[in-house]
């Protein structure tokens, strides 16, 4: 039996630029799948998350062009499960939005938050992690977010540094966001730093609190609306005020303020999924490291490329390495994977020649 006070927030309004031309603005990653196994991303994590909460308690927060399509591929869910942004206002006002939805609804609510479009293996350990998370925050003032133990010294990832104890859940000391490749190798060394996976639990009533004690401006914004959540009248409301939130992250209105921050480390491999590159590390790759999605493929003296087609279409590759290959149907990619960053650069540049 599943704990009716157990809620979650599926964030699925971001774009995806980096995984371009699968993932456009129209129809952004996580409504893809980009691994090939029958599932979307939003399908995967939805399926993950409903053996935990019950589904019914599982919100989405979505930019409004994309209502249809979570309701085309999440079936289950119904349009008062939707919380949809008319601006994107980075995480911080759509958490707090969702908190204040739950906290009307069940004031002993704890929540998780959680991006749609991450890759988890071992789903036995997440439910373990999470329900463990659950069951602290549900009896303590707290904020807990899950550390992912790094591997090399990442650039791209915010790093949490952590108190060296026996205790399993660790209390936080700071925050830090995309260190230098010097800087994150300090922190490998110092052994007391996890990558910050970007999965937070907490009860409702301990994050309300934090956003009216650290982020009063934005606390007042929202809870002038507090009688209209979960009526006919909550869509206008967030119609004319969502826009004025400052644009913020969690980690920055909050995490970093907050003394009573905790990190449980993940027992599960993950991957943010943020560009090609980190999607071939995951998926599965043929003696010479290639990693084919979809494609009928002939490689000669080729290695360490991904290649993903929509349809099973037949590639013939010679003499190609380190490449990513992407053919939507409609537009094809040919980028060094070392310049994986600059196809955000490369899409803004092919919109203007060819839209």
């Amino acid at each position: 039996m599943k704990n009716k006070n157990y809620y979650a927030v599926l964030m699925a309004g971001g774009i995806g630029s980096r995984f371009w031309p699968v993932s456009t603005e129209e129809f952004p990653k996580q409504f893809h799948d980009l691994l090939g196994s029958g599932d979307t991303l939003i399908q995967k994590t939805f399926k993950r998350l409903k053996a935990i909460v019950p589904s019914e308690n599982i919100l989405i927060l979505t930019n409004d062009r994309y209502k249809n399509l979570v309701l085309e591929q999440l079936q289950e869910v119904k349009e008062d499960q939707l919380i949809l942004e008319p601006a994107m206002r980075n995480t911080a006002p759509c958490i707090l939005l969702s908190a204040l939805k739950i906290q009307m609804q069940n004031p002993n609510a704890v929540m998780l938050v959680a991006p749609s479009d991450h890759w988890i293996e071992d789903e036995n350990a997440f439910q373990k992690n999470i329900t463990m998370a659950f069951e602290n925050c549900s009896n303590n003032d707290v904020l807990m977010t899950l550390g992912i133990q790094p591997t090399f010294p990442n650039t791209g990832y915010g790093y949490i540094e952590f108190e060296k104890t026996q205790n399993e859940i660790k209390k936080v000391i700071r925050f830090t966001e995309k260190p230098d490749y010097n800087t994150a190798r300090s922190f490998l060394s110092a052994g007391n730093f996890m990558w910050n996976a970007g999965i937070f639990v907490w009860s409702v009533n301990s994050i309300v609190q934090s956003f009216e004690k650290f982020a009063p401006q934005m606390y007042h914004l929202f809870y002038a609306g507090i009688h209209k959540y979960n009526t006919s009248q909550e869509e206008q409301f967030i119609k004319e005020n969502y826009a004025l939130a400052d644009n913020i992250s969690i980690d920055y209105a909050i995490l970093e303020k907050a003394t009573n921050v905790f990190m449980l480390p993940a027992a599960f491999d993950w991957n943010d999924l943020g560009t090609w590159g980190s999607l071939h590390e995951k998926l599965p790759k043929d003696s010479q490291n290639n990693a084919v999605v979809r494609a009928n493929t002939l490689l000669i003296d080729s290695e360490n490329n991904i290649i993903q087609t929509d349809t099973k279409k037949n590639v013939v590759i010679s003499n190609l390495s380190n490449y990513i290959i992407v053919d939507n149907g409609k537009t094809l990619i040919i980028v060094p994977k070392e310049k994986e960053q600059d196809i955000k650069h490369i899409q803004e540049i092919a919109k203007k020649k060819f839209i």
